[in-house]
């Protein structure tokens, strides 16, 4: 299918408390109880709280998503998605959300999307709780990306209701 959509996620995990790519690969892809079960963890790619970024599926850059590709990140979309992490999301007793992206993460992100929307120029980026009753990512990342200066055409703006 054709790529159309980037979207943010978060780890839902306390603030500053490290995450690695190898504890997404456990939440994931362990049998349940222990993890979801999936075959495929649910991100493309993740930023750390130092702000490296780390591929977690390897996927080329056409414009298509190959099956190879298809990460479970949001439930009817993952076909013609990519998605992304920032570790955190929760605020450091894990009580609520909370946008807890460090400096570094915020620098990371920008340049991510920037570079996503340069090689797919028609990509909407969302926030996971544009297509489900989720807090994820802890922030309105239209607002956000409006706020960052990108064109409203790379703006998802729908919200869950009637996606």
């Amino acid at each position: 299918m054709k790529l159309e959509l980037l979207v943010i996620h978060c780890t839902a995990t306390p603030e500053g408390r490290v995450v690695t790519p190898a504890d997404i690969k456990k939440w994931h892809l362990s049998p349940i109880p222990q993890g979801r079960g999936w075959k495929q963890v649910g991100y493309s790619d993740m930023i750390l709280l130092n702000g490296d970024l780390v591929n977690l599926v390897p996927y080329d850059e056409n414009d298509e998503v190959e099956k190879w590709e298809i990460t479970n990140g949001a439930v009817g979309i993952n076909g013609r998605a990519r998605h992304i992490v920032y570790v955190g999301g929760m605020d450091v007793l894990n009580q609520n959300a909370k946008d807890t992206r460090t400096e570094r993460q915020l620098t990371t992100m920008i340049g991510y999307i920037y570079r996503t929307v340069a090689l797919h120029p028609d990509i909407k980026i969302a926030g996971h709780n544009q297509f489900a009753p989720k807090a994820c990512p802890s922030f309105d990342v239209p607002q956000w990306l409006d706020l960052i200066g990108l064109e409203p055409k790379n703006i998802y703006a729908k919200h869950f209701i009637n996606t």
